[in-house]
């Protein structure tokens, strides 16, 4: 099996697909995710041979061996990954800052895109993908030609994958983009990055719900073989391979980072992630599977602990008073986070069952297959064991309330001589970090966010605080410029499927798009 071919989780047998195929369609049949056929074994020289190469140089060498130079030639790759990295205001795309040096306390800078959070790492490379291939099968037909291929593609946000979403989709060729998200649950400013984006291309539909009814919906769509084949519906959620591949790279980047910061060529190194939906810890899995010596991955959630009650019980959960109601998610100071199911686990767990218990790939996807009915039916599913046993040989998480969570922001600005300021996300992952320091292994804690995303946590946490701090001063001037703009949103009302589909042909045929 080739690592530049994609199997499902829940159906692991032949025919595997294409990486371009796997891309643009999403979403595997039946609700499956995505995963390559083979994790890629790295040269053994790579630690010396990549630990100055730079955050462009190293993400080719990554993509590189998960996509086929037959499908994508590599100065087409190369275009690319320049192109989708360009964008970024840090020369070194995603920084490693030292925090507290006595403690071997990192932090991981990851909002230096254009919409100042993480997930701009792979959403300006996913939306230079899904140009590339369109163009690439639309060659020689006219705008006009009853064959050209198009994709509509339709995400779900807590907060930063609908801008960060927008803003690597916007204005591409064959490409339209529609972004659910719950009504007055994600930030101000998160809000207006989404709904002040004018160009033609780009919906955004407003819910009353939670993240998890529009993921829920988005799931519906791919399902929905009707509407899918009339639409070709694309995704840009974390479900879409792409996405976790190209998180990859900012793990080794870090990794040789910190070999030349501090000079130790062999370091003891753990990565401490605030993560919901698993996307972005689930990266540094795949780059610890491939050879990255990573000691340890630290999941930190808050209130909103699913993962860390699987890890410290091997029953993954909706809610210990499951039920399907709005009031199951709860509403804290890191939004983002807000999630029941986190779509990604999927694939860590598919992992888990193929090592352990399962005879072979397809085995492994009828155990996926059972469980994910399992957690549909019932909102919650038990895995053995020796599954769970051998998934903390690698991982171990924590959980981090709002309290704990204000009073880390406090914490990190007073004691840093530059008055350092974190986002709450970035501090539900510091907090978790402050718990494990020894002195001895290496803490690298990600940032996810730029502070300015999340105005109401950092001024509970800092306002008065001292005769410095002014919100004013943290806010960049790409947000003072939004409120004034435009809004450009539709109200879907309830969560329904049918509503949104009829929302998103509406719009289609406002686009001019005959279907």
């Amino acid at each position: 099996m080739s690592s530049q071919e994609y199997l499902s989780t829940r159906d692991s047998s032949p025919p595997y697909l294409s990486f371009e195929a796997t891309v643009l369609r999403g979403l595997a049949p039946g609700g499956g995710l995505f995963i390559p056929a083979a994790i890629p074994t790295l040269p053994s020289n790579f630690l010396s041979e990549w630990k100055d190469l730079s955050f462009e140089e190293l993400a080719f060498n990554v993509l590189s061996l998960y996509i086929s130079s037959s499908e994508i030639p590599s100065a087409d790759l190369k275009k690319l990954i320049a192109a989708s990295y360009s964008t970024f205001r840090a020369p070194q795309v995603t920084p490693l800052v030292p925090l507290d040096k006595s403690k071997k306390l990192y932090l991981l800078e990851l909002f230096h895109g254009p919409t100042y959070a993480f997930k701009d790492v792979a959403l300006q490379f996913v939306g230079n993908l899904f140009e590339y291939f369109l163009t690439r099968r639309n060659e020689g037909k006219s705008s006009h030609d009853a064959s050209r291929e198009r994709l509509t593609v339709v995400g779900a946000t807590s907060g930063d994958t609908g801008s960060a979403a927008i803003y690597g989709l916007r204005n591409k060729t064959d490409v339209s983009i529609f972004i659910l998200y719950p009504q007055g649950k994600v930030s101000p400013v998160q809000e207006l990055q989404m709904t002040t984006v004018s160009d033609a291309n780009v919906h955004n539909f407003v819910v009353k719900g939670n993240f998890d009814d529009c993921q829920d919906i988005v799931k519906s769509l791919f399902d929905d073989k009707e509407f899918n084949d009339k639409h070709h519906i694309g995704a840009v959620n974390s479900i879409n391979w792409a996405r976790i591949l190209a998180q990859i790279t900012y793990y080794f980047y870090s990794y040789f980072s910190l070999v030349n910061q501090s000079g130790d060529e062999n370091p003891k190194v753990k990565y401490v992630v605030p993560t919901g939906n698993f996307g972005d810890i689930l990266a540094g899995f795949y780059a610890k599977r491939m050879g990255l010596p990573i000691e340890k991955l630290i999941v930190a959630t808050n209130s909103n602990d699913i993962l860390d009650r699987f890890w410290k019980s091997g029953v993954y959960e909706k809610n210990p008073s499951a039920n399907d109601g709005q009031d199951a998610v709860k509403e804290t100071l890191s939004p983002a986070m807000d999630i029941l199911i986190s779509s990604n686990f999927e694939r860590l767990l598919w992992y888990l069952a193929r090592e352990n218990i399962a005879s072979s790939i397809t085995e492994a996807g009828q155990f996926l297959q059972s469980w994910m009915v399992e957690l549909k039916t019932t909102g919650k599913v038990t895995v053995p064991k020796q599954v769970l046993a051998a998934g903390l040989l690698e991982f171990s998480s924590e959980s981090v309330s709002d309290q704990q969570t204000i009073e880390t922001i406090k914490k990190v600005y007073s004691l840093t001589a530059d008055k350092y300021i974190i986002d709450p996300h970035t501090a539900v992952g510091l907090a978790a970090s402050l718990r494990h320091v020894d002195g001895i292994s290496t803490y690298i804690s990600l940032s996810t966010a730029h502070p300015a995303k999340f105005g109401d946590a950092v001024d509970r946490a800092l306002a008065g605080v001292d005769d410095v701090y002014s919100f004013d001063k943290v806010l960049p001037e790409d947000f003072k410029k939004l409120e004034s703009l435009p809004k450009n949103v539709t109200a879907i009302g309830k969560a329904d499927k049918e509503l949104v589909k009829t929302e998103i042909e509406k719009a289609l045929k406002e686009e001019g798009i005959v279907f």
